[in-house]
């Protein structure tokens, strides 16, 4: 039997899973992530990993594909710019290659879900795909003919990480960012930065959620920071698309499941874009919160692939 194995591991869990060549779930399990302990991560990651072999009955697998929250320095190899930060600057693909024995494509998870969407998903068939987490932070990734584009720096489709384009007076007066720099993108379109900014207008300490329950129940509070979320939105992937211009947008993360986000969106983005006959799609993420696992899945299918040609 043909399958693939990935591991998409995240700040809160940790999550395996077998694919089958048409990308059906064979097997697919979550722990806990031990955000605080290196050695405690690759352990879970090991043990998921045994325990996906055992459930499906599968031998001893040539590569696990793994997305985390961070990437893999090209030249040190090591994790940097990962929020869960015991990763940070550890060998964390040589490591977990020793405990598993096999080999371990790494992606950054915004990637694997760029490379699931444009696989499967909601983006298929697209030859340039750009994926937008909206969670609790703001991610990007890209998938060029359904392969992950990282970038001589592994930092291509950092998208939550430039400034709002085109921000008004008020907006020059910019939150800080975890990263060390002001207004990024995630201080703004994140659901924690929606969530802030609503807070730092009206007051209260509202999640996104509630914001938007009020927002549908006619709060007009609630109302008018969506307003200024769409508009965001639709300035920051206008943005894209005049330096990318890709197929299709696919958003994921908590804020993606949001459906007044898609109707309006078009209309921000012409606003901003630099051709007035933009039509770039931008959908919802097909696969949901799997497609982390899924594209993870894929960069071990790749491996396999590849192996395989003479």
């Amino acid at each position: 039997m043909t399958a693939y194995i990935g591991v998409d591991l995240g700040g809160t869990k940790t999550e395996v899973a077998v694919l089958d060549a048409n990308g059906q779930f064979l097997f697919r399990h979550r722990r806990p992530t031990p955000s605080h302990d290196y050695q405690a991560i690759l352990h879970t990651i090991a043990d998921l990993v045994k325990t996906a072999l055992a459930h499906t009955g599968l031998a001893p697998t040539e590569a696990v594909g793994c997305g985390i929250p961070g990437c893999l320095d090209p030249d040190t190899h090591r994790v940097r710019g990962a929020n869960t930060v015991v990763l940070n600057g550890q060998l964390f693909q040589s490591d977990l290659q020793q405990l598993l024995q096999c080999q371990v494509p790494v992606q950054n998870d915004a990637n694997c879900l760029a490379v699931s969407e444009a696989t499967d998903g909601a983006g298929q068939g697209s030859q340039v795909l750009f994926a937008a987490i909206l969670g609790t932070g703001c991610g990007g990734g890209i998938a060029l003919a359904g392969q992950a584009w990282k970038g001589r720096h592994a930092i291509a489709g950092e998208w939550g990480h430039n400034p709002l384009p085109w921000p008004t007076p008020e907006e020059l007066q910019a939150p800080p960012c975890w990263c060390g720099q002001v207004g990024c993108m995630e201080t703004w379109i994140s659901a924690s930065g929606f969530a802030s900014d609503h807070a730092r207008r009206y007051g209260g300490n509202l999640s996104a959620l509630e914001i938007i329950q009020a927002m549908r129940e006619g709060d007009t509070h609630a109302q008018a920071s969506w307003v200024l979320y769409i508009q965001r939105l639709g300035r920051g992937l206008a943005q894209v698309i005049n330096f990318l211009d890709p197929d299709c947008i696919v958003l994921g993360g908590g804020m993606s499941n949001v459906d007044e986000i898609y109707l309006p969106i078009q209309a921000e983005i012409l606003r901003h874009a630099f051709s007035k006959t933009v039509q770039t799609p931008v959908r919802k993420a097909q696969h949901g919160d799997s497609s982390g696992v899924r594209g993870a899945a894929w960069l071990a299918r790749a491996v396999t692939q590849t192996s395989a040609d003479p």
